[in-house]
């Protein structure tokens, strides 16, 4: 049960161990470098165990201990990482440093993120651990946004796990800190309830923790431009306005699913890489857009392709197609809940070849989906 493998059909873990891998410093040595994150671990799924009551075909945890040399996750893994209720990403210099663990933390930042579009209030689903004490102002935007809540004694805050499991005078400053440890994930696990996701593919997700503090000096702007219609200013053939606000930015094209505007939703998912945001609509940001001037950062476009339909989005998208901005990138909505935008997917996606063909076929280079069209919050 605690040994790290999800095979097809077990029980999805209640919560996900994510930690740096120790380097074996000789090839020949049989002994495990991380031996000591193994106790953590088992000593945490014994106590979730029992706190959350778990049946005893219950899947406590998950951690993984085969990490190969290739840029892929184990099946095992990805599964894992789409399923449990809770990640446990355990903060050491060398975590923030590996890749494969700022993947881990985006895909499930990701899934979180999903969730909070769908509900009201935040969901907060990350629960941090000190492997090796990290100073605040080292860690990276991401670990900066979630509260670190230490829950344990002096000795913990300063030595972090390794030290008090290493040092046999701080065994009990252990027990308390990992029952503690055990008690905030079944608590967050109880009240942010994340939705599974997809198994995903290594290379498909970003690293989380690309963006170092020094990097983030209050001039990363992104600038998001949101293309749809105002719910008074529809085309013929939409009759749907629950879609449609005021303005262009209140446009929530996965609705009911989530009622929040998109653009909200884009901001947050900005927001941890380090971004301020700049949204605006098309007429707003046209003097941007469509200047010779180099940019000041990169440009988003969020399309609903309704407007397309609407001669003066035409006007403009086709000026911008004709230029060579490879700064910006386009995103199509068409929510696969949506009746009216299926029943006329054709006319739609004929409109929008015709009217941004260049740039649509420069976005499916990096993204095939974003240019096709995003169907549904994953």
């Amino acid at each position: 049960m605690h040994r790290g493998n999800v095979p097809a059909g077990t029980a999805a873990p209640y919560f996900f161990l994510s930690y740096a891998h120790t380097p074996q410093s000789d090839a020949r040595d049989s002994v495990d470098p991380d031996i000591w994150v193994s106790q953590l671990f088992r000593d945490l799924c014994a106590h979730i165990m029992q706190l959350a009551d778990l049946p005893i075909s219950a899947n406590a945890g998950f951690m993984d201990r085969n990490r190969g040399e290739s840029n892929d996750w184990p099946m095992g893994l990805a599964r894992a990482l789409a399923t449990c209720r809770v990640f446990v990403p355990l903060y050491s210099k060398r975590y923030f440093a590996d890749e494969r663990c700022g993947r881990e933390w985006f895909y499930f930042a990701r899934r979180a993120l999903n969730r909070a579009a769908r509900v009201s209030g935040p969901v907060e689903a990350i629960v941090p651990a000190l492997w090796i004490p990290v100073e605040q102002r080292r860690l990276p935007v991401v670990a900066q946004a979630v509260q670190l809540s230490h829950g344990g004694s002096e000795a913990y805050e300063s030595l972090g796990f390794y030290g008090i499991m290493k040092l046999s005078r701080y065994r009990s400053d252990y027990e308390e800190a990992v029952y503690k440890l055990a008690r905030q994930i079944v608590t967050v696990a109880g009240r942010s309830p994340v939705k599974d996701g997809l198994p995903a593919e290594y290379d498909m997700l970003d690293n989380a923790f690309g963006v170092a503090p020094r990097d983030v000096a209050g001039n990363r702007v992104l600038r998001i431009t949101v293309i749809a219609p105002q719910r008074g200013e529809l085309p013929d053939g939409r009759e749907d306005a629950s879609y449609y606000g005021r303005s262009a930015r209140d446009w929530s094209p996965y609705a009911p699913l989530s009622d929040r505007p998109i653009v909200d939703y884009a901001v947050k998912l900005a927001r941890p890489f380090g971004f301020e945001t700049e949204v605006g609509d098309l007429c707003q940001h046209e003097a941007h857009l469509l200047s010779r001037n180099p940019p000041s950062g990169p440009q988003l476009l969020i399309i609903d392709p309704w407007a397309l339909l609407l001669p003066r989005y035409q006007h403009l998208l086709q000026r911008l197609d004709a230029q060579n901005t490879p700064w910006m990138q386009a995103v199509i909505l068409l929510s696969d809940s949506d009746v009216e935008s299926q029943d006329h997917a054709g006319k739609l996606r004929a409109t929008l070849d015709a009217v941004f063909r260049r740039n649509l076929t420069e976005t499916a280079s990096i993204s095939v989906s974003a240019a096709r069209g995003v169907f549904a919050l994953r």
